[in-house]
């Protein structure tokens, strides 16, 4: 390796190439194999990592996002904690609209990364369906200002090349064929991402989509309040068609923090609310199938970004 490739090194090296296990305990007898694509070990702890550096580095490419320019996103915090982190090697100055009803953790990273924040106040620390949308709606506004370059998560295609990376890691690390991936939804992007590379491997896959039970607008056309930060926007995600899955199944909360807490305490696997419905929908589907059947989900984010949250108390 030679100097320059050396000098050119930074964090942004370190994102994928993540482990998958084979989860072991937490699975009943007669039940498929079920794998999780540990994405918590990317630098800032979540999946997201993939889709801001794809965003960044492509608006460069294209040269709508130059030296001296402002990035704008309004995010929950995850992308958020992200898109700060790139912003911060590459150099520009990032706003992000969020809210009180996301982890204080989250919005603390953000800040840390030298995000500068603007807070929308929650119903109660509740993710109603208008909270996103008013985020979306004021980052929008500001956006209009000059050299300012909004990232738009929830209709950026650019996103879908980072996860597409995801998808193939999938692929060679297996080294067998995958019956169906299953994984809850916020902008969809990782998602469509990943189905896009398995099915491309995988002609006859079946994708799941997962929600909240208490705003099953995908699978029952209902919205509804929830507090798992990071999915169910409270609208039909733009990058998602109907295309893109085969179904989509709700599960309800509570059954989704016990799983976090068991795959912490049974498997090693520490992480969020999210994650917990992956696996629980998963391990469901996994029952249907029974033996010689393989199921894949990921581990969205690390749940040291939900101590204080109550998650785990």
């Amino acid at each position: 390796m030679n100097k320059t490739s050396i000098s050119n090194f930074n964090i942004c090296n370190a994102i994928g190439n993540t482990p998958i296990v084979k989860l072991n305990k937490v699975v009943p007898e007669n039940c498929a194999d079920i794998f999780v694509k540990l994405e918590y070990f990317n630098p800032t702890g979540s999946y997201k990592d993939r889709k801001a550096l794809a965003i960044i580095e492509e608006a460069e490419k294209r040269g709508e996002l130059k030296k001296g320019m402002t990035v704008i996103e309004s995010t929950a915090g995850s992308t958020g904690t992200s898109l700060a982190l790139i912003c911060s090697i590459k150099g520009y100055p990032l706003k992000i609209i969020t809210s009180d009803a996301f982890a204080k953790e989250k919005l603390q990273s953000m800040r840390l990364f030298g995000a500068e924040l603007e807070i929308i106040l929650s119903d109660g620390g509740k993710i109603t369906p208008d909270l996103i949308p008013r985020m979306i709606e004021r980052a929008q506004e500001l956006s209009k200002q000059e050299d300012f370059y909004w990232t738009k998560q929830f209709e950026n295609t650019d996103s879908l090349e980072g996860y597409k990376l995801l998808g193939n890691e999938i692929i060679s690390q297996l080294e067998r064929p995958i019956d169906v991936f299953c994984a809850a939804v916020g902008t969809a992007a990782m998602f469509v991402g990943v189905n896009l590379a398995l099915k491309n491997a995988f002609l006859n896959m079946k994708s799941v989509i997962l929600e909240p039970a208490s705003a099953p607008l995908i699978s029952k056309g209902i919205k509804g309040k929830h507090t798992v930060e990071g999915i169910a926007p409270g609208f039909i995600p733009p990058l998602l068609k109907k295309s893109h899955y085969d179904e989509a199944r709700s599960v309800d909360e509570t059954e989704a923090r016990k799983m976090a807490k068991l795959l912490a305490s049974e498997e090693g696997i520490f992480a969020g609310t999210s994650t917990g419905i992956n696996v629980v929908a998963a391990i469901q589907i996994g029952k249907e199938l029974g033996p010689n059947h393989t199921v894949v989900t990921v581990a969205c984010d690390s749940g040291m970004k939900y101590l204080a949250s109550g998650l785990f108390d």
